[in-house]
């Protein structure tokens, strides 16, 4: 282990030896990037990484011990800490990156959107693509009295919540779920039924037309593509710019337990991020090529490097430049915003899997409880004092309240401020508002 003065301030890990999950998706990128630039053990942790069958298995693995901590869906420490679903006090000191995520339709339902969409000087289709395309064929389905079945990895994921606000924002109604009423399936009222489908499954299952079409992280988008069975229409870049992805979590009573292992663990994670956006991603070529390990997600170089270098190919042969399509670092990616956590919390919300009304101070208190920016500064200041990264490359922690300013950037153009979760929360057309309750 390298000690250097500021290293040697955070104390000697208490405990050494650590094993993480995570699920095979490119965005794991800065855990395989840590343990592969021999980060980790530069901070004395010896890591051992293991691929999870599905989201529920790997929360399950760090609630009981099996592992010290995970990739996670960002909505799976914030539902553990609220009971939805697992009760587990679960937080988070690092987010993982922005972005990567794409919801694809199947040829068919491409063909049958197409007439509905305006087309460039090129012929090729205008983007964003809005669910508006989408839903005259929904409702040919439903009026055939066919259900129009479409995939996510999980109750509480990105994907789940991209893909609802898409459909919602075109006005296709995505479901809601009673949990009091002993409904977790978020089908109520559907237009269009998502189910969960494990994220190397989505291709195959699109391609049996069990589903129609699913919302995904890479490489099972840029894989539909590659197989020729679909289309990406749309990514959550488009959906929601720079919107937050998966984080590191680790169980409250882990960061207590072990301080100074949760602090080394998050300098390397940090550094791992860093090295994965260095120089315009120059790096990403060498990162693909970790990535492709079977070890790791083990999907095709070509298939994972398309959209990890900066493009991304919708209908085949339409590649377009999206260099921010996987951020790891830059726009302050590894920063845990309470304000992230908040958007989830009023997803969660909109949609009955929080049956009822909460304060505006019950959104923030819960994203304290979950996302620890004061663990991620320590770690982050460490690096600064070492001179391994410059105090211009982070947030003003003197300053940082956790909440970023309001964003504009959605495809249905509304406002989102994390200090107004209610006011949020009855601003859309579709969904549940406060004194709504099934």
């Amino acid at each position: 282990m390298c000690i250097t003065s500021a290293n040697a301030e955070i104390g000697y890990p208490e405990k050494e030896e650590l094993k993480f999950g995570f699920i095979k998706l490119t965005d794991m990128a800065p855990i395989a990037v840590a343990y592969e630039k021999g980060y980790f053990e530069e901070e004395g942790l010896y890591v051992t990484i293991e691929a999870q069958a599905n989201w529920k298995v790997l929360l399950d693995g760090v609630i009981d011990g099996r592992l010290d901590g995970a990739h996670m869906l960002a909505g799976q420490p914030i539902a553990a800490t609220i009971g939805y679903g697992t009760q587990a006090h679960i937080i988070t000191p690092f987010s993982m990156d922005l972005n990567g995520n794409a919801i694809t339709v199947s040829n068919d339902v491409w063909a049958k959107m197409k007439p509905n969409i305006a087309k460039q000087a090129d012929g090729k289709p205008v983007h964003p693509i809005t669910a508006d395309s989408l839903k005259p064929v929904v409702e040919e389905f439903n009026a055939a009295g066919k259900p129009f079945n479409m995939g996510m990895v999980f109750p509480v994921s990105t994907h789940n919540y991209e893909l609802r606000y898409w459909l919602a924002a075109g006005g296709i109604h995505p479901g809601f779920y009673a949990p009091h009423k002993g409904d977790t399936s978020g089908q109520i009222d559907a237009q269009a039924l998502l189910s969960v489908t494990p994220p190397p499954q989505m291709p195959s299952t699109l391609e049996a037309g069990t589903i129609y079409g699913y919302c995904v992280g890479e490489p099972w988008n840029q894989q539909a593509v590659f197989k020729g069975i679909g289309v990406p229409v749309v990514t959550d870049y488009e959906i929601w710019k720079n919107n937050p992805e998966k984080v590191f979590g680790i169980t409250a009573q882990f960061a207590e337990k072990y301080p100074n292992t949760t602090i080394r663990l998050t300098r390397a994670l940090i550094r791992a991020a860093k090295w994965l956006d260095d120089n315009n991603n120059a790096n990403r070529p060498e990162a693909v090529k970790i990535l492709s390990q079977p070890n790791y997600v083990g999907a095709d170089y070509d298939v994972i490097a398309n959209s990890m270098t900066g493009t991304f190919e919708y209908e085949k042969g339409d590649k377009r430049a999206v260099p921010d399509f996987n951020v790891f670092f830059r726009h302050n990616a590894t920063y845990p915003y309470y304000s992230d956590a908040i958007w989830y919390l009023t997803q969660m919300r909109r949609w009955g899997q929080i049956e009822q009304d909460q304060s505006d101070d019950w959104y923030k208190d819960v994203a304290a409880k979950v996302y620890r920016p004061d663990l991620y500064a320590k770690a982050a200041q460490s690096l600064i004092d070492d001179k391994l990264i410059p105090a211009s490359a982070f947030p003003d922690f003197s300053s940082e309240s956790g909440f970023k300013a309001p964003q504009t950037h959605f495809i249905d153009n509304l406002v989102y401020d994390g200090n107004q979760p209610n006011a949020y929360i009855n601003s859309f057309k579709i969904g549940l508002k406060q004194g709504d309750k099934l």
